[in-house]
């Protein structure tokens, strides 16, 4: 948390140090919850990048402290995750590890014990902002990949998924990736972000696989993502994997098909970001060429 003078005088600031919160950004997810309501039954969590642990002290004291009984708070388990340790938090378990590998989301599972999982995942993980607008956004949009695809691993079905984002030209793009495994998809801006700020949040619920997706661990930095979903043996991760990615729209499509009648289903996806992206006048023209050569060879549409 800075310490210019800008921040002394911020009302939020003052108002973290009065209340005892590690950052003020603890407020961004107490306004998403008091906007979506996303902590209402909840008894699992998990937050990502954790450090310094603003958000794990709002799950802490919203979904902990709140208990009034031993037995509920021992049904209560909030994981925080992140590379580096924090100061413990009342009801929170700590795991240090990497949040775009898959033994990671392996071991939150573990932790749940059973067949339980999350109900509820958050992240506000950035990167170090460079101050150029078009590599901070693709960075954040890095780091939101590996947030949601550790996400599928790890949420039941019906859960909450809340990240941190960069508003760009990729909101559209974004909308439909998101919408690929969940039901409901809101970008917010809480009162507690500064107006000045690109970063905003997804709010994304009713969370549901597609038929046939094998969760996996992503990092578009480090992965061969055409070889990664491979590795599954399934042909809905040979075509989705890469979309998620890097919204690659050839992914959608399948060679040893017959492309002229691709599924329902997934035609959709690319037709929802096909039309989103050519009605955006923010897209250079020549992008949308590109794009229109690409959905017209899919689709061999002459």
């Amino acid at each position: 948390m800075g310490k210019t003078s800008k921040d002394k005088r911020d009302i939020y600031y003052r108002q973290a140090k009065d209340e005892g919160w590690r950052a003020r950004s603890a407020f961004k997810l107490l306004h998403v919850d008091e906007a979506y309501g996303i902590l209402n039954g909840v008894q699992r969590a998990v937050d990502l990048c954790a450090a310094p642990g603003s958000w794990s002290q709002v799950l802490s004291r919203k979904l902990y402290d709140a208990c009034e009984t031993d037995d509920e708070k021992a049904a209560v388990k909030i994981i925080a995750v992140d590379l580096q340790a924090m100061a413990p938090i009342r009801g929170i378990l700590q795991l240090q590890g990497d949040i775009t590998k898959q033994s990671t989301a392996e071991a939150i599972i573990g932790h749940f014990g059973g067949n339980e999982k999350a109900q509820l995942v958050v992240c506000d993980g950035a990167p170090d902002v460079t101050g150029v607008h078009e590599m901070d956004e693709y960075m954040q949009h890095q780091l939101l990949v590996a947030a949601l695809s550790i996400a599928t691993c790890v949420l039941e079905t019906g859960g909450t998924f809340v990240a941190k984002i960069f508003k760009g030209n990729a909101t559209s793009l974004l909308s439909s990736q998101m919408q690929i495994f969940f039901k409901k998809f809101d970008i917010y801006k809480p009162p507690s972000s500064r107006p000045s700020s690109i970063e905003a949040f997804v709010v994304c619920s009713d969370f549901c696989l597609p038929e046939g997706y094998i969760p996996q661990v992503i990092n578009p930095a480090r992965d061969d993502i055409r070889l990664l979903a491979q590795k599954t043996g399934s042909e809905v991760n040979r075509r989705l994997v890469p979309f998620i990615a890097c919204g690659d729209l050839n992914g959608l499509s399948d060679p040893k098909r017959d492309q002229t009648s691709p599924s329902d289903k997934y035609k959709s996806y690319v037709e929802y970001v096909y039309d989103s992206v050519m009605d955006d006048a923010s897209y250079p023209l020549e992008f949308k060429e590109i794009l229109a050569q690409v959905y017209d060879e899919q689709f061999h549409i002459n």
